[in-house]
């Protein structure tokens, strides 16, 4: 953890940020492990290594559950338009046929499986090779899942020299402690999301595709700090802003007048958007959401 100071809303105080590696700090021939809490943290942090890669021009592959919704969900957030996936730049597969043989699972026809990406990768021209490997299939009851740890070092020792990052995707929900740690020494990166605050009501983070804070749970000016902090750090960054609410089930007037004073801060032609289930949105429309230049309210179905 390290201390940063807030001087963005107003005052100078303190708080704890996360300091694992963000995700765009990755560079090729990274063998990065990611830990996640929750679907949404797992797909921004995914679309960030998806657009990176795609931005330099790299051939992109993600191995997860459901493949056609992963698809969509990219699409949401801007990323893997249609030509790309088209275009054979973007591919997002099951993990069988790939990683498993029916309810097994073997290190050689994994890694035949992972060669044969990074042969049709070189051929096809690519500067290189972004994998992510979401880990959930190694919760089913499998034959050979005892030789998951067995896997992380082959691809570890695999990537050296070469023009391929890897993203092995943990929950940490639901893989118990001893399996992570058994995985984790193999990894060059412990890549999660900035957390600027986490608690049992609360969790503030940043968000990466799009670019901005997502906020769950109960907000109120208890988390003062660790609100200004999230949103100042958005603001020095380049481009639009989004606030994601949409997993927030309160917010006191104080907090919503700190986003509404964040994001008229704005010069143009730079844009905020809040996201927003309906209970919320309507506190923001109060503020006068709905008519302040720059500023986009958009109400989404509860989760």
């Amino acid at each position: 953890m390290r201390a940063r100071e807030v001087t963005a809303i107003g005052k100078v105080t303190w708080v704890t940020v996360g300091a694992e590696t963000q995700i765009t700090d990755l560079t090729i021939r990274d063998h990065a492990c990611l830990t996640f809490g929750e679907p949404e943290e797992l797909l921004d942090l995914t679309a960030a290594f998806v657009r990176d890669g795609l931005a330099e021009g790299q051939r992109v592959v993600w191995l997860a559950e459901e493949p056609q919704r992963r698809l969509a969900e990219l699409a949401r957030r801007g990323v893997a338009p249609h030509e790309t996936v088209s275009a054979g730049r973007m591919v997002v597969m099951a993990c069988q046929g790939a990683l498993l043989d029916g309810q097994a699972f073997a290190v050689e026809r994994a890694m035949r499986w992972f060669r044969d990406q990074m042969a049709h990768t070189s051929g096809e021209g690519y500067p290189g090779l972004r994998v992510a490997l979401d880990m959930s299939w190694a919760l089913q009851p499998l034959a050979g899942i005892e030789q998951l740890p067995a896997f992380e070092e082959e691809i570890a020792a695999t990537l050296a020299g070469t023009s391929t990052a890897v993203l092995c995707q943990y929950d940490r929900v639901r893989f118990d402690p001893v399996t992570l740690a058994s995985v984790s020494g193999y990894h060059t990166r412990s890549v999660a999301a900035a957390t600027y605050h986490h608690d049992a009501l609360l969790r503030i983070c940043r968000q990466y595709a799009p670019p901005g804070i997502r906020l769950a749970g109960q907000l109120d000016r208890g988390a003062e700090a660790a609100l200004g902090l999230a949103l100042s750090e958005a603001i020095r960054l380049d481009g639009d802003i989004t606030v994601t609410m949409g997993e927030l089930s309160f917010v006191d007037l104080y907090c919503a007048r700190m986003i509404m004073d964040a994001a008229r801060s704005l010069s143009p032609p730079r844009t905020v958007t809040l996201h927003c289930n309906p209970s919320i949105s309507s506190r923001f429309l109060l503020l006068g959401a709905g008519a302040a230049p720059g500023i986009s309210l958009v109400t989404v179905d509860d989760r």
